[in-house]
């Protein structure tokens, strides 16, 4: 149960907001979501996305942390300090100002320690 996960140079965790580009074919694919959980340990970590696709319908990719196939992983934004959870399903049920309630609540509790 991994908080943080590390691709290249760029480290990103629980919470985050982030943009992995994805080598196809002849093109590169872009898929932008929050991290709601990561797995595994060494060359078998992985990470899954999730964004909210057309029609308010919820769009979930698992990708291998160790994969030819990510060009690299951009943070978006990052989640707030303080979120003790490693895997966030709990917000697939919930919309982005549930959401963004959740994550000011976890940083005022950080602020009052």
């Amino acid at each position: 149960m991994a908080l943080k996960a590390k691709h290249g140079n760029q480290e990103f965790g629980v919470g985050d907001v982030v943009a992995v580009y994805q080598k196809l074919a002849d093109r590169v694919q872009i898929f932008e979501g929050m991290v709601i959980g990561i797995k595994g340990r060494g060359q078998g970590k992985s990470f899954t996305v999730r964004r909210v696709g057309a029609q308010n319908i919820g769009i979930e990719r698992i990708f291998p942390l160790v994969s030819p196939v990510i060009e690299k992983i951009e943070l978006k934004k990052r989640g707030k300090e303080g979120i003790k959870h490693a895997k966030l399903f709990y917000t697939r049920d919930k919309s982005k100002k549930e959401i963004e309630k959740i994550f000011s609540r976890a940083a005022k509790r950080i602020k009052k320690e």
